[in-house]
């Protein structure tokens, strides 16, 4: 229990010592594949033991953002991966909101590049190259701050800041295109019905069918569309 306590502890600090120090210009992509460029800038855990001028580490790399796509309670209590109290939470989302109220599901990877270690504490090189991508143009760039030892935190609080200051802007743009209103195929969302189309579209060219099976049982749609998914297969 103490060392949970003392990891819990570790993680709480590491997020309170991240700082973003230059934000993107621009929101995620609501209809396409966001390909963000990040600089984490860390002071080395071994700087106790430098005598010489101050060191910084500085992380590059891409976070990749593919498009979000509406997802509904019902959906996401298919998910794999979470833990019990997740999906106990999704299930009360459904009866307070409803099995098809729409909401977005953002997925990300994370490609890191080079490493380098340069001379300067780490919020004078992380302001530096702050000044320098601001001057450039570079509207899809992030300077964050963050602590050695726990980057990915520190990125991915970044992450979720970040969605979360997105999400009105894709939820605007999704709700003006009709993605979020109900259709009449069991009230899931027009976005849904139009992102299973396209999956019928890619199996017809070639693609996996078992990725195509995997959607319609999240949705609870396989019966619905059972017909049309076996004409894939007849000849």
């Amino acid at each position: 229990m103490e060392n949970r306590e003392n990891e819990l502890n570790r993680l709480e600090d590491a997020v309170a010592r991240t700082e973003v120090i230059k934000a993107p210009s621009q929101y995620l992509h609501t209809f396409g594949i966001t390909k963000l460029h990040y600089y984490l800038v860390t002071e080395p855990s071994y700087m106790d033991l430098v005598k010489g001028p101050s060191e910084a580490v500085v992380r590059e790399g891409d976070v990749i953002a593919s498009m979000p796509v509406v997802v509904t309670p019902t959906y996401m209590t298919h998910l794999e991966g979470f833990g019990e109290e997740a999906y106990q939470y999704f299930e009360e989302l459904k009866r307070s909101y409803g099995p098809n109220a729409p909401g977005l599901l953002y997925s990300y990877s994370n490609q890191l590049g080079g490493t380098e270690i340069v001379e300067g504490t780490a919020l004078d090189v992380a302001q530096r190259i702050g000044g320098r991508t601001h001057e450039q143009g570079e509207t899809l760039s992030a300077v964050i701050k963050g602590v050695d030892d726990l980057w990915d935190v520190s990125l991915l609080k970044f992450i979720y800041e970040y969605t979360m200051a997105s999400i009105s802007s894709n939820l605007g743009a999704m709700r003006r295109g009709g993605l979020l209103s109900s259709s009449e195929v069991n009230g899931v969302p027009t976005g849904a019905l139009r992102r299973i189309e396209t999956m019928f579209d890619d199996v017809r060219k070639g693609g996996d069918p078992g990725v195509l099976k995997r959607e319609l049982d999240m949705w609870e749609l396989y019966r619905v569309f059972e017909d049309k998914f076996l004409d894939l297969f007849r000849k």
